[in-house]
């Protein structure tokens, strides 16, 4: 009995994604964890998100992201004054195979989830040392 293979994500039409999905393909080495995504996994990945119960709950998120499918979500706040969840800079490191739609889904979501929660944004901050914890 043949084992199963992983479903992966369908490629975008040509000329509407400059995810550099091909590169991945051609290249024997490449990490193409990323290619597991599948739209259905994404949906669930987004709703899962959302459902955060803190920020130790979105750090795991993010750290089962990384572990299952190499791409790395950063969520900071943003250089300027954070006065809404729009402040934060949540994105994705560089990776390839990384779907637009996918670098704009997620961070949305945690956008989402830190509106909807607003403790988990000022966990965040606090993390930051934005709320002067620290200093003397």
């Amino acid at each position: 009995m043949a084992a199963a293979t992983p479903a992966i994500r369908n490629p975008c039409p040509p000329g509407a994604c400059v995810c550099g999905r091909d590169a991945l393909e051609v290249d024997p080495f490449a990490d193409c964890r990323i290619l597991m995504l599948t739209r259905d996994e994404e949906r669930r990945l987004v709703e899962r998100i959302e459902r955060a119960s803190d920020y130790a709950d979105l750090q795991k998120v993010c750290a089962r992201m990384q572990a299952q499918l190499g791409v790395v979500l950063r969520i900071a706040p943003g250089p300027n004054e954070v006065r809404t969840v729009l402040g934060f800079d949540i994105a994705f490191e560089q990776h390839p195979g990384l779907c637009r739609k996918t670098q704009q889904a997620i961070p949305a979501a945690v956008r989402r989830c830190l509106n909807d929660k607003p403790a988990i944004a000022y966990e965040i901050l606090d993390a930051h040392s934005l709320f002067g914890a620290g200093e003397s």
